[in-house]
């Protein structure tokens, strides 16, 4: 199905986007796992996994509307070198990611692809419960400190 030009446009700009969040959340957790944050390693590493089946599922809307997927274009990452900076940039990504999808949706309405609008507000539903666990892992680090939040990260 031949799909609109700014629609499949915006497709690919959210898929940048999720590219980019794979490779953030990607370092991140290592990072938490070479300092042996065992549960924050899990949580980045599930992130990551999140964002490449939002960036699969783009792939293959970006195909069904006949357009060619750009997996080449990356923004720029944001790496943490403490765990509250991860955590700042992760938020930061997530705030920037939910306003995309909100503007690609607006697209998807314009254009008569409510198809394709349904599909997005499906992932943006993902990214704003990403949103929600980072702010939930920002306020305990706020209510607990730093160093202790970092106790409970280590499994035993």
């Amino acid at each position: 199905m031949k799909g609109n030009k700014k629609m499949v446009d915006m497709l690919n700009k959210l898929l940048a986007d999720e590219l980019t969040a794979i490779n953030q959340y990607m370092v991140h957790s290592e990072m938490c796992d070479d300092w042996g944050y065992e549960k924050l390693h899990k949580h980045f590493e599930k992130r990551a996994i999140d964002e490449m089946k939002h960036a699969e599922k783009l792939i293959g809307r970006i195909l069904f509307l006949e357009g060619l997927p750009d997996v080449s274009a990356l923004k720029k990452i944001f790496i943490g070198a403490a765990v509250d900076k991860q955590l700042a940039n992760d938020h930061k990504a997530e705030e920037g990611a939910i306003a995309l999808y909100n503007q690609g949706i607006k697209i998807a309405s314009d254009v008569g692809d409510f198809a394709t609008r349904d599909f997005l507000q499906q992932i943006l539903n993902e990214e704003d419960a990403h949103m929600d666990a980072i702010e939930g892992l920002q306020s305990q680090i706020e209510q607990m400190s730093l160093p202790v939040f970092l106790t409970t990260q280590v499994e035993k």
